[in-house]
């Protein structure tokens, strides 16, 4: 691997300035894009979904504890495996305390095909206290597609959804998938700072924060 340049402070001094200026128009257009992804058209969600949480059963509308929007996570965990995905774990980690979004009126909430039985035991393993429902059997994950068929066979993805509460309605206001998401994590954020960047885990590439020999 090539490590940067070495320069004198002056010369690094004015590399950070000329990359500064770029850094502040990429902002700009990150600002403009947001307003534009504020903007969206959103549509109303007829379906009653039911969900299986640590409470028992609960419809979409629950999941917003009163507050006016929601933020799922589409968490990749299918009713087959033994245990979630770590890639998707790897970027629950990063969502830390949920009071800074409830304090701003937006509930989070994780949403797996796998069945709540299955979901309890993995979350604490992992050490998360964030809600955490099972859409199985229901088809939330195939109508925000979270869960894709592939000739039949469903895939997961991982995503967000975000949700507006208008009193009893919820309407969806966006969604994004797969790699995208990437780009929302906060350790994604870290590294793009650095001179090595989002460097390979290892040969074996991401896994669960607790398997990690550290």
């Amino acid at each position: 691997m090539s490590l940067p340049e070495i320069v004198s402070r002056e010369q690094w001094r004015a590399a950070r300035e000329e990359l500064r200026l770029r850094e502040e128009s990429v902002g700009r257009a990150r600002e403009a894009l947001g307003a534009e992804r504020r903007r969206l058209p959103m549509v109303e969600v007829d379906p009653e979904y039911l969900f299986e949480g640590g409470d028992g059963k609960a419809t979409l509308l629950d999941l917003f504890e009163g507050r006016s929007q929601l933020v799922v996570h589409h968490f990749m965990f299918a009713p087959e495996w033994e245990t979630g995905c770590p890639c998707c774990a790897a970027f629950l980690d990063q969502v830390g305390h949920l009071a800074h979004l409830r304090a701003r009126n937006t509930s989070f909430a994780v949403v797996s095909r796998a069945p709540f039985t299955r979901i309890l035991p993995f979350k604490a393993r992992m050490g998360w206290a964030v809600p955490w429902y099972s859409s199985s059997p229901g088809d939330f994950n195939d109508d925000f597609e979270a869960t894709v068929r592939d000739g039949g066979t469903p895939v997961e993805r991982p995503g967000l959804s975000c949700f507006l509460r208008e009193r009893d309605r919820v309407f969806h206001t966006y969604s994004v998938y797969d790699a995208d998401l990437g780009e929302l994590g906060g350790t994604a954020a870290l590294l793009d700072l650095t001179a090595l960047g989002r460097r390979p885990v290892g040969s074996e590439g991401l896994r669960l924060h607790d398997e990690y020999d550290l």
